[in-house]
């Protein structure tokens, strides 16, 4: 029996913000952009939805009065990739031993 996969986890480009934070724990909204290739509308209601889940932290700030957003991976969507990694994992090792 497979073990479900966080159905969160399973869009690209949420799968792509949390692999990404997950290498650098905190990053700034156009680093993501930049990093995801997604646009500017599609990455903010993505981030939304990570940040509703308890995934990551969102900070709005200024940097020399420009608009700065910064994301950072909580303990819990540390633990949620990590689940989901391990879930999915899982699917390849069955095929192994079958």
């Amino acid at each position: 029996m497979f073990n479900e996969l966080d159905p969160l986890l399973l869009s690209q480009l949420r799968l792509a913000i949390m692999s990404h934070l997950m290498v650098v724990r905190q990053t700034d909204f156009n680093t993501l952009k930049t990093q995801t290739g997604a646009t500017a509308g599609n990455l903010s209601a993505q981030i939304s939805k990570l940040q509703e889940a308890g995934y990551i932290e969102v900070e709005k700030t200024f940097n020399n009065n420009y608009p700065l957003t910064l994301c950072k991976l909580t303990a819990a969507g540390i633990e949620a990739f990590e689940a989901f990694y391990a879930n999915l994992k899982s699917y390849f090792d069955a095929e192994d031993k079958g």
